[in-house]
């Protein structure tokens, strides 16, 4: 069973793919609020289903509605599964509600198609803000998140001393020729058939998130970040099969299976890897189970430093809200530390400001969590800020799934780059200049 964290990014791959098919097709513009001209504004979650989040946002509601009386912000909770789908109706229907949330990853799409509008006046706020839980769009901030997480690799500081592997740190990560070692010496213990868990079983959104920063480790990207016109060269270049070909060479070496078992976190916890790839998400489990034997650790550096993907959800305001002054008031109050700290505690994810950390048991400065906050300020790389985005992640899937499962790792990413490249020139290269 997947995690809530990894569930979340498998149903956001889908949002983030309809997105891109549907919102495109619906023309650019503005569009008219469902919020009506009383004061009332409307807004929109994914989190019904998920009582712990939709509870603390409930109660940021609850107290902004009390602290004044000329707006009154109403919920309206959708499941995760159907939340973008909802959306992409009412931008068709031109009744998006003033307030709602959004993947990161799909902002820039969202915002392209114009559905957005800037956050005016909140750049002071959000200059305390994690970078990667800032929406950002042709220069302006377009969404703000109360959180992050982070992924990290996890084992059992017993089990690495005792095979005499060096415990990285944030500092000193492993180098490629520390880590190859480490799989070598744990694979040649016998005790685990595959000694790294990767989390290969994972599909969608997971696949960009978690291996292209491997990728960016190396050298490649998933596109040219100059002007996000092509991927030639960033994902098909020398520094790109590299990647791919260390990645498969973890399978042909044995060091990891082409397809994990569904938990890494519960398969790590009985035993069957010693070193596992996960997101922040896992770190309470693991510490309950182990206490302070538990090693979070960076990821390895490739050869241009430890990578990690960055972004999650954020709350925008849609280009047609009628009472635009309120939806930024509701904004900027929202995201007030005590209420960062509240989500926080609520998600187990990490708090987007350094005040509402400390408000947070562990991940106060040196707190036992506060590890994945310094690697989201040091590692954190934003999946390609382009509405280009959601086209982009679902070649590198699949160009990744079959260079797992043996294709040819130059000639996976050469036909990865020529689909891109395709579908960003038949979308007028998505108005980039």
């Amino acid at each position: 069973m997947l995690s809530r964290n990894l569930r979340r990014l498998a149903t956001a791959s889908l949002a983030v793919a309809m997105g891109a098919t549907l919102l495109a097709g619906c023309g650019k513009g503005g569009s008219s609020s469902s919020s009506a001209s009383d004061g009332t504004l409307t807004l929109w979650t994914h989190n019904a289903g998920n009582a712990a989040e939709l509870g603390a946002i409930t109660a940021i509601v609850n107290d902004y509605n009390a602290s004044q009386k000329t707006y009154k912000v109403v919920i309206q909770a959708f499941p995760q599964t159907s939340y973008n789908q909802s959306v992409v109706a009412a931008a068709t229907a031109k009744k998006l509600p003033c307030i709602l949330d959004s993947d990161g990853p799909n902002v820039p799409d969202w915002a392209w198609a114009g559905y957005l509008a800037p956050l005016d006046g909140l750049d002071a706020t959000l200059s305390k803000f994690l970078p990667s839980t800032v929406g950002k769009y042709n220069g302006k901030n377009y969404s703000a998140g109360f959180y992050d997480v982070a992924l990290s690799m996890y084992s059992l500081k017993s089990v690495l001393t005792a095979n005499k592997i060096r415990i990285p740190t944030i500092d000193t990560p492993w180098s490629e020729t520390e880590f190859s070692g480490a799989l070598k010496t744990l694979k040649a213990t016998g005790k685990w058939a595959y000694p790294l868990d990767l989390g290969t079983a994972g599909t969608g959104e997971w696949l960009p998130y978690a291996y292209s920063p491997f990728l960016q480790s190396f050298g490649g990207d998933l596109t040219n970040r100059s002007d996000y016109k092509s991927a030639g060269g960033a994902l098909n270049g020398p520094k790109a099969v590299a990647w791919a070909t260390w990645f498969r060479g973890l399978v042909t070496s044995g060091y990891m299976a082409a397809k994990s078992g569904t938990d890494s976190t519960a398969d790590f916890v009985n035993g069957k890897s010693a070193i596992m790839y996960s997101g922040s998400w896992a770190a309470d489990t693991l510490t309950k189970k182990f206490g302070s034997d538990v090693a979070f650790l960076p990821p390895p550096n490739l050869g241009n430093g430890p990578k990690i993907g960055g972004a999650s959800w954020e709350w925008a305001v849609s280009s047609g809200c009628s009472n635009k002054a309120g939806a930024l008031d509701y904004l900027k109050y929202s995201l007030q530390d005590k209420y960062v700290a509240a989500v926080s505690k609520a998600t187990g994810t990490i708090p987007a400001t350094d005040a509402a950390a400390a408000l947070v048991k562990g991940y106060e400065p040196n707190g036992v969590y506060d590890f994945f906050r310094q690697e989201s300020k040091r590692f954190a790389v934003l999946r390609p800020v382009t509405p280009g985005y959601p086209f982009i992640a679902t070649e590198f899937a699949k160009a990744t799934q079959d260079i797992l499962n043996g294709a040819n790792p130059k000639s996976a990413l050469d036909q990865a780059v020529s689909n891109i490249d395709s579908n960003n020139k038949s979308n007028n290269y998505f108005g980039a200049s």
